[in-house]
């Protein structure tokens, strides 16, 4: 699916706030679909806060939870696990997997700074390995074409 734009759906935060994941455009975004009932996407998180400290100002890291608007839930997971550089977007309507293409969870996609998909990886992923470092690396290198 390279080359396709990020989805304009709408996500909210847990105090309530929207944004539109399309207006994301103008830097790149590696946005992670999760829920909390999903082990290897709680499995990933923590890889996932890693990845958003040591790429700030580089890379967006965006994570929306489809766990159908059960924000306790998700404010309890962000609470225990300390998670500080990820933020808490939630999406109950299950637009977003189905415009991603699935429902498989955790998906996650690599979009550069025009919106478009340059990778995806669907399913369980070591994001603190070299090869998942170097992937994001030369897609952020070779910008947008």
């Amino acid at each position: 699916m390279a080359g396709e734009l990020l989805p304009a759906t709408n996500v909210r935060n847990l105090e309530g706030r929207e944004l539109n994941l399309g207006a994301l455009q103008g830097e790149p975004v590696l946005l992670n679909l999760w829920a909390t009932w999903c082990a290897p996407c709680v499995k990933e998180m923590p890889m996932l806060d890693e990845l958003a400290t040591d790429y700030a100002g580089r890379l967006r890291v965006v994570t929306v939870s489809q766990d159908m608007g059960d924000t306790d839930r998700v404010a309890e997971f962000f609470a225990q696990g300390n998670y500080e550089n990820l933020p808490t977007w939630i999406e109950s309507e299950a637009e977003l997997g189905f415009a991603l293409g699935g429902g498989v969870l955790p998906t996650t996609v690599l979009y550069d700074a025009r919106g478009q998909e340059i990778w995806r990886v669907t399913g369980d992923y070591d994001w603190s390995s070299e090869e998942a470092r170097a992937a994001i690396d030369e897609a952020l290198e070779s910008g947008p074409a």
